[in-house]
């Protein structure tokens, strides 16, 4: 009960707090809020995060104008079920979609999709809708395909553009992309091609993996679009980019801002998706590209003279992807941690994350803190002066605001026969294996590169974090795991 009337008295802090920021006007003004979420961009790959190589300097500032969360998590280490832990408030040990789940295959004329999410499923965008907020999505879904219940409009956004298909979104010269329910083909992309090809040999021409509309121009297009409509009342953007995930593709003309001495070969396809002449300056491109974007973002609130009363929070849905020609190695991609995509080491799982809110978010602040996607449900509804007490997150403003740490709490992921579990700065991690679970325990205060195994050395702690972490979880009858037979009810 103690835990309980303490986080009401920093929640009811929290909304004092606000009604004080809006102090000058008789009526407190919902913030607006934009969420940026880049695709699989490493912890180390921006500016204000250690990035030497690649330019981003829109966010960079952005971080001088706001706070750095330097132990922010994503949802999970692959896209769709962090994008679901997104959006339900609800870690990957009890959302709906806990690992991605094709609902078809890859040619042009398979079914779009990935599992979706079912009709009555709670989301920020159906709770900010519900409070009067204008809601858009732009850029990659994946969370359900065309007529399935787990459609953007039918998850509580008015607006969506981009890609429903995580599959389709792998080429960023498709034949179309999605406006709402209606199917939008591009203009000069009538001739699909695969976004995976292998070549022995150097191709005669790198022009056949590209055509005339490059997807990301027509996802910002829209998205300024949607800002310029709404700026009149409270919106909720979720701006869903699809860079730097690969294929590594990028207009010619954007290379040239990185030297040709980078790539002394090209890269063939021999790790999957497309080849391109030259993989690091295009893969560096890829990420100046999206530093741009945010940079329009900014531009089109400021225009629209709502910037002091936005929320802005830009982050990724996991780590750095170590396939199709990224080079984790020459970039530094994951800063020292250990691990990427699709591996729940920190490195797969601890994501860049900027946040500015002008006169509420201390300038050139940073938080260190852990937090997770989940949290920014209930974070984004105290912000909107409502309460939110489902799920597994917890409002961060009152941490926020004052910066300050906030009391220790479990943080668990489960993805495919893997699962992790973080308390007070020690992290479970458990592997199924043919002869059984190989359990890794890390001091991440003393060891935050997870190099020093220490569970053989803390038995009672790793049974305590084992407990924890099956309490932590529900079964899915979608996505089995060998944590269910440690379940007694």
């Amino acid at each position: 009960m103690l835990y309980i009337d303490r986080m009401f008295i920093l929640n009811l802090f929290a909304l004092i707090l606000l009604s004080q920021t809006n102090s000058d006007s008789k009526t407190v003004v919902p913030p607006n809020i934009v969420f940026i979420l880049a695709d699989d961009l490493g912890y180390g790959e921006v500016g204000c995060f250690g990035q030497e190589k690649i330019k981003t300097p829109h966010i960079d500032k952005l971080a001088q104008a706001g706070m750095r969360l330097t132990k922010h998590y994503s949802g999970s280490p692959v896209c769709a079920s962090s994008r679901s832990v997104l959006l339900t408030g609800q870690h990957t040990g009890t959302t709906q979609i806990r690992n991605n789940r094709e609902m078809g295959g890859w040619g042009p004329d398979e079914p779009e999709g990935q599992l979706s999410l079912a009709s009555g499923t709670p989301t920020i965008s159906k709770s900010l809708q519900k409070i009067g907020y204008a809601t858009g999505a732009f850029g990659k879904w994946g969370l359900g395909g065309p007529n399935s219940e787990g459609h953007p409009n039918k998850q509580g956004f008015d607006t969506f553009y981009g890609y429903l298909c995580q599959r389709v979104a792998h080429n960023y010269y498709p034949t179309h992309l999605w406006n709402n329910e209606t199917k939008e083909m591009l203009k000069g992309n009538e001739t699909w091609f695969s976004a995976h090809q292998k070549f022995d040999k150097a191709p005669d021409s790198y022009a056949q993996f590209k055509s005339e509309t490059y997807a990301p121009t027509r996802i910002l297009q829209e998205t300024i679009k949607f800002i310029d409509s709404h700026a009149k009342q409270p919106f909720f953007l979720y701006f869903a980019s699809i860079i730097p995930h690969v294929a590594i593709q990028i207009p010619d003309e954007e290379l040239d801002a990185y030297p040709k001495e980078w790539d002394e070969k090209p890269y063939l396809g021999y790790k999957g998706y497309l080849p391109h002449q030259r993989p690091r300056a295009a893969y560096a491109a890829m990420i100046t590209r999206f530093d741009a974007a945010v940079g329009s973002i900014v531009e089109a609130l400021e225009r629209n003279k709502i910037a002091n009363n936005t929320i802005l929070v830009i982050t990724s849905d996991n780590g750095p992807s170590w396939v199709g020609g990224v080079d984790l190695e020459f970039f530094d991609s994951q800063a020292g941690l250990h691990g990427r995509k699709a591996q729940l080491w920190e490195g797969g799982i601890c994501v860049p994350t900027v946040m500015r809110w002008p006169n509420n978010i201390k300038a050139g602040s940073e938080n260190n803190t852990p937090s997770a996607f989940w949290d920014w449900y209930p974070t984004f509804m105290a912000a909107a002066g409502k309460s939110h007490t489902e799920g597994n997150g917890v409002n961060l403003l009152p941490y926020l605001l004052q910066n300050k740490p906030m009391e220790p709490r479990g943080l668990y992921w489960e993805f495919g026969k893997s699962q992790a579990f973080q308390l007070d700065g020690w992290k479970l991690i458990q592997f199924k294996k043919e002869d059984g679970i190989d359990i890794h325990l890390y001091n991440l205060r003393e060891d935050p590169g997870e190099l020093n195994n220490v569970a053989n050395e803390q038995p009672d702690l790793v049974s305590w974090l084992k407990e924890l972490s099956i309490n932590a979880r529900t079964k899915s009858n979608a996505f089995p795991s060998f944590m269910d037979a440690m379940h007694t009810d």
